[in-house]
């Protein structure tokens, strides 16, 4: 079974920058697109930024410019790069497919944490 495993959240102060991993068993990075996803306490999960198997890339609104999305297929690993982090960017921080896949189960998220 696969297993998506995401690290390298934190606390950090407004303006700062962190820099998320997401570690994949298996080889489903060579075949599917990937996605980072987040869910703020009382709100529905969402789509933060994806990426295609051949590296296209695409991001919400409210991160473009901020964030990037990147891949290395050789190390089974998406990373996604915030900078100029807010306090409204304070979430758990999921990756998975994009599209989710049911046969892909979520992990545990890394909690990111916005706050002077």
């Amino acid at each position: 079974q696969v297993q998506l495993v995401e690290s390298g959240g934190g606390l950090v102060q407004p303006g700062g920058s962190l820099r998320l991993s997401c570690a994949a068993s298996g080889n489903i990075f060579r075949i599917y697109n990937m996605g980072w996803y987040r869910q703020a306490p009382g709100k529905s999960r969402e789509l933060v930024a994806h990426i295609t198997n051949r590296g296209s890339t695409n991001y919400a609104d409210s991160v473009k410019g901020r964030f990037t999305i990147s891949r290395d297929n050789a190390k089974n690993t998406v990373y996604l790069q915030m900078n100029s982090l807010k306090p409204e960017n304070t979430a758990v921080y999921y990756c998975t497919t994009y599209p989710p896949y049911t046969h892909v189960p979520w992990g545990q998220g890394t909690q990111v944490t916005v706050s002077s």
